[in-house]
């Protein structure tokens, strides 16, 4: 009978030490979670999952010629107007899985649909004069081209405060914030969505 009631003690100390276990690993693993949401809660907006994965703000332009603008994500949301320029860019300030907040040059909010943009990054001179493509990346440099105001001109990249982009057959390099669509910061004021 010693050899069960040893068996017995073991098995009540064995419990108790996974019990013990237990506890300790819940209370790492809640540790844990708080502090990670901490850490969640305490990063920017633009690092924060978004549904499509991708930072919010940033740039698209519009695949198409005629695209609806709404004032919700939705096709039941009343319609504002119809953009009428394709490769127009656009900067995304909200999403849904299907639809896009989008800031546009005129400092308008609307929403459009995803399928309607494509990541392929535009700039537009928004200034009543044309802007110089100067031929380095340095202030001084002859200009190789001009941008005339409305114009469109894709963005190659941008390094070290300036960006080099590209109309027709002309390049050229301008400072960063020159053309809308080269600065990454909110270009408009987001109200809640």
């Amino acid at each position: 009978m010693g050899g069960q009631g040893e068996a017995r003690d073991l098995a009540r100390r064995g419990v108790r030490l996974l019990k013990r276990a237990a506890l300790v690993l819940a209370a790492s693993l809640a540790l844990s979670g708080a502090l990670s949401g901490g850490a969640q809660a305490a990063q920017p907006a633009s690092e924060r999952q978004t549904p499509s994965g991708m930072p919010v703000p940033r740039y698209v332009s519009l695949k198409f010629g005629q695209v609806n603008a709404r004032a919700g994500p939705g096709d039941d949301h009343k319609l504002l107007f119809v953009y009428k320029v394709r490769g127009l860019p656009l900067q995304v300030v909200a999403e849904t899985s299907e639809w896009r907040r989008v800031c546009d040059p005129e400092g308008t909010l609307a929403w459009v649909h995803k399928r309607v943009t494509d990541g392929r990054r535009m700039t537009m001179n928004t200034a009543a004069q044309a802007v110089p493509l100067l031929k380095r990346p340095k202030d001084g440099f002859s200009a190789a081209a001009f941008l005339n105001p409305h114009a469109l001109a894709a963005l190659d990249r941008c390094d070290k405060g300036w960006c080099k982009v590209k109309a027709d057959r002309a390049s050229g390099w301008v400072r960063e914030g020159a053309l809308w669509g080269t600065a990454d910061t909110p270009q408009c004021r987001a109200s809640a969505p």
